[in-house]
């Protein structure tokens, strides 16, 4: 049998020396580069987190990382794409459930804040706020990942659906969307990150339930004082 590399303290999938590594291997390996940068991203920030230092730990050569992938910049989207991915519900839980509009964005609100009440959310969240002023390539990597423009669609596309709502076009929807989020998420993330006491889940439900209220409170006048949009 041809002799395997063993990996040292948890190091990257071995494979056959001199062979080509099989489809998954590279995916192993893929999987293993992008848990060490996540790791090193959230310890140590985005400036000290150096592609020859992400190399070292992962225990690969340089030349491994350029062939997946451009430069720290186009790691750091695959990395925050990643953690966006599994900050997601599961694939069998629905984003829209309910018999109306306001046990929709219920739910939804739920599922939102779950996600970014995560632990490794929150911590690239702090990331995001001490570094982005001096690493915007940081800032425009978890843009890119598509959260945030995914969940405002969803949203906005609800809100239109629904003449509840207050018959808002697509530029209001929009609108409430965004806030829509910012209500919801900001105040219980701020506690979370040790801005208050961190919420119980009682709390987290009284919480969703008074903000979806409230919204459809908003959105009604919205749409009745800005007609024309």
């Amino acid at each position: 049998m041809p002799e395997r590399v063993a990996p040292a303290d948890g190091g990257h999938p071995s494979r056959p020396r001199g062979g080509r590594p099989t489809r998954a291997q590279a995916a192993q390996l893929d999987d293993h580069l992008l848990d060490v940068a996540t790791t090193m991203l959230l310890e140590h920030g985005y400036g000290l987190t150096t592609v020859e230092a992400i190399a070292q730990r992962a225990q690969v050569a340089k030349r491994t990382f350029y062939h997946r992938y451009a430069d720290k910049s186009a790691l750091m989207t695959a990395v925050a794409r990643r953690l966006i991915d599994r900050l997601r519900p599961p694939p069998g839980v629905p984003l829209v459930e309910g018999r109306d509009l306001r046990q929709q964005l219920e739910h939804l609100a739920r599922l939102i804040l779950r996600a970014a009440l995560q632990p490794q959310a929150l911590a690239l969240h702090r990331l995001i706020v001490a570094e982005a002023q001096r690493f915007p390539e940081l800032a425009r990597a978890v843009a890119q990942a598509g959260g945030r423009a995914e969940a405002v669609g969803l949203i906005a596309g609800l809100l239109q659906r629904h003449a509840g709502a207050g018959s808002l076009d697509a530029r209001q929807a929009a609108f409430a969307a965004e806030q829509f989020l910012q209500l919801v998420v900001s105040a219980p993330q701020l506690r979370a990150l040790g801005l208050g006491e961190p919420d119980t889940p009682e709390q987290i439900e009284q919480w969703t339930r008074r903000s979806v209220a409230l919204f459809l409170g908003g959105c009604a006048a919205l749409g009745a004082a800005d007609p024309a949009g």
